[in-house]
C-alpha cells in the first residue's frame, strides 16, 4: 500500500498499521482494495475480512471528500467557511475558483498578458530553451517577484533546487537593485527568504522531492519551487535504463509535484532542456533517391550468349517518393507540444528558424504530466546593413547579436501562440527579462558588460 499516501497524502494511518506491512508484503494497492472483494483480498494478506472491508470503505469515504459527496457535503456545519473547506477541492464552481487564482508576475506586461495573467498557482509549469535563451534568468526574476506583494507576488518565501549550478547570488542582487518594481516596492524582496538546494545526482533528487519537500513547503511557506533543471540527472543516469523504467519514474514525479503544488496552494517551476532534432523530410524530397542500376542479363555457362529474360521479372518495383508525415506519427505531431517546427515551409522552402529545430528532453511522457510549457527561442539576428544572401537556408548572421521570443506552447488557463506566431519577444537586461516593444529599434553592438541588453 505504498501508492495510498500518493493516492490520498492526508489518509489516517494510524488505525490500520496491523494492516498495511502485510498489504504491501502481498504487493495489493489501492486500486486493488477499491476494486477486489475484500474476502479475496483478506484470503490473499491473511487478514480478517471485516478489518479489510473498513479500510477499504474509509478509503472510498476519503475519495468521496475529495470530490465533495458524502459526509464531507453536510448541511449541518454552522459556518459558511468550513462547509466550502469540507466540500473538496476537486468540487468548486467558477467563482470559488476565480477567486482562489493567486498568480506570480514576470515583472512584465506584455509577458504577463501572454502568461493569462503570470505563473499560477497549483500547476506544473515548465520553461524550456536552449542554453542561453534566458531560462536562468526568468527564473530568477520569479524568485524575487513571489515576495511582493499581491498582485505581483504572494508575499511568501521562494525555494531553489538546482541539478547543475549553484545559486547566482551576484545576478539575484542585479535584479534586485536595478528592476523597478522591486526597488519601488515598499516591502523590497530579501536574497534571505530565498531557500536553496543542490542535487548533484538523481538519487539525492529523488530524496529531497519525495520526503524533504513534502515537509518543506508548509513549514516555510513556500509560495514557488523552482527546479533547475528537470533533466539534467535523468539525462545523465538514464542512458542505459530501461525506456519502461524511465516513464514509471517520470509519472509519480509528476504526480508527487501537481499534488505538492495543489495543497500547499505554490507554483512549481522546473527548467528543462533541449536537443536537436533533425526533420530529413524536406532533403528526402528535394533530392528523391535514385532508381538502382539495371544488371546486365546473365549469359549461358555452355554458349556464352545472354539469356532473355521475361520483362515481368526484370522489371523492379518503382520507388515511392518519401510523402509528408501523416497527422497520426508523432514526427508530424511535435509541432504541437514542443515549441518549435510550426513555421509554415511552402514550396519547400525552409524557414530559418525551422533549420534549428530543438525537442524538450523526457519526451511526451513529461509533457503529459506538467499544465504549462513554455519555450524561450533565440535566433541570431540579422546584420545591419544585410545584403540579404542566403547561404545554407539562412541569411547573413551577426554573431554579435541574438532575438528571443517566448512562447505559450500549451498551457490549461490561456491559448498558446498561433502557427507561424513568434510569441512575445523579450530582452535579458540587467532587471532580469522583459519584453521588447513593437518596432523598437535596436543598437548594434548590445550586449556590454556593464549590464545592457544581451
Amino acid at each position: 500500500m505504498t501508492d495510498l499516501l500518493l493516492t490520498l497524502p492526508n489518509f489516517p494511518t494510524n488505525s490500520y498499521t496491523h494492516l498495511l506491512p502485510s498489504l504491501e508484503k502481498h504487493f495489493i494497492s489501492t486500486t486493488d482494495l477499491l476494486t477486489l472483494d475484500a474476502i479475496d483480498i483478506a484470503k490473499r494478506a491473511q487478514l480478517p475480512p471485516l478489518d479489510v472491508r473498513r479500510l477499504a470503505n474509509h478509503v472510498v469515504a476519503a475519495l468521496q471528500g475529495q470530490l465533495g459527496l458524502g459526509e464531507s457535503n453536510s448541511k449541518d456545519t454552522t459556518a459558511e467557511g468550513e462547509n466550502d473547506e469540507k466540500r473538496g477541492f476537486l468540487r468548486k464552481s467558477g467563482r470559488e475558483v476565480a477567486s482562489q487564482w493567486n498568480t506570480i508576475s514576470t515583472l512584465d506586461p506584455s509577458m504577463d498578458a501572454a502568461l493569462g495573467g503570470g505563473i499560477p498557482t497549483g500547476y506544473i509549469t515548465e520553461i524550456t530553451g536552449e542554453s542561453g535563451a534566458g531560462k536562468t534568468q526568468l527564473l530568477l526574476t520569479l524568485l524575487l517577484s513571489a515576495q511582493l506583494p499581491p498582485p505581483h507576488g504572494l508575499s511568501r518565501p521562494t525555494l531553489y533546487i538546482s541539478t547543475e549550478h549553484a545559486l547566482p547570488t551576484p545576478r539575484l542582487h542585479q535584479i534586485l537593485s536595478t528592476n523597478p518594481f522591486l526597488t519601488d516596492s515598499p516591502t523590497s524582496p530579501s536574497l534571505d527568504r530565498i531557500l536553496t538546494l543542490q542535487t548533484p545526482d538523481l538519487e539525492s533528487q529523488d530524496h529531497i522531492l519525495t520526503y524533504q519537500l513534502p515537509v518543506a513547503l508548509p513549514r516555510h511557506n513556500i509560495s514557488l519551487v523552482i527546479i533547475d533543471s528537470i533533466a539534467a540527472n535523468y539525462r545523465a543516469e538514464h542512458a542505459s535504463s530501461s525506456m519502461a523504467q524511465r516513464t514509471a519514474e517520470l509519472v509519480r514525479l509528476g504526480h508527487l509535484l501537481r499534488s505538492l503544488a495543489r495543497t500547499c496552494n505554490c507554483a512549481i517551476v522546473v527548467a528543462n532542456q533541449v536537443a536537436d532534432r533533425f526533420d530529413t523530410e524536406p532533403l528526402l524530397k528535394s533530392n528523391p533517391p535514385s532508381s538502382p542500376p539495371r544488371m546486365p542479363p546473365p549469359q549461358h555457362p555452355y554458349t556464352g550468349t545472354s539469356t532473355t529474360i521475361p520483362s515481368s521479372s526484370a522489371s523492379l518495383p518503382p520507388t515511392s517518393s518519401p510523402t509528408s508525415y501523416t497527422p497520426l506519427t508523432l514526427d508530424h505531431q511535435l509541432r504541437f507540444f514542443t515549441g518549435w517546427g510550426d513555421i509554415p515551409t511552402p514550396n519547400l522552402t525552409p524557414h530559418p528558424r525551422n533549420l534549428n529545430l530543438k525537442t524538450p528532453s523526457l519526451g511526451l511522457v513529461w509533457a503529459n504530466q506538467i499544465s504549462c510549457r513554455i519555450a524561450l527561442v533565440k535566433e541570431l539576428a540579422p546584420a545591419k546593413g544585410s545584403t540579404g544572401e542566403y547561404n545554407d537556408g539562412g541569411v547573413e548572421w551577426n554573431a554579435r547579436r541574438w532575438r528571443r521570443w517566448m512562447r505559450v506552447v500549451f498551457a490549461a488557463w490561456v491559448g498558446g501562440v498561433g502557427e507561424g506566431e513568434s510569441g512575445v519577444e523579450i530582452e535579458i537586461w540587467a532587471g532580469g527579462v522583459r519584453g521588447v516593444a513593437e518596432g523598437k529599434a535596436r543598437e548594434e553592438g548590445s550586449g556590454d558588460e556593464s549590464g545592457g541588453v544581451v
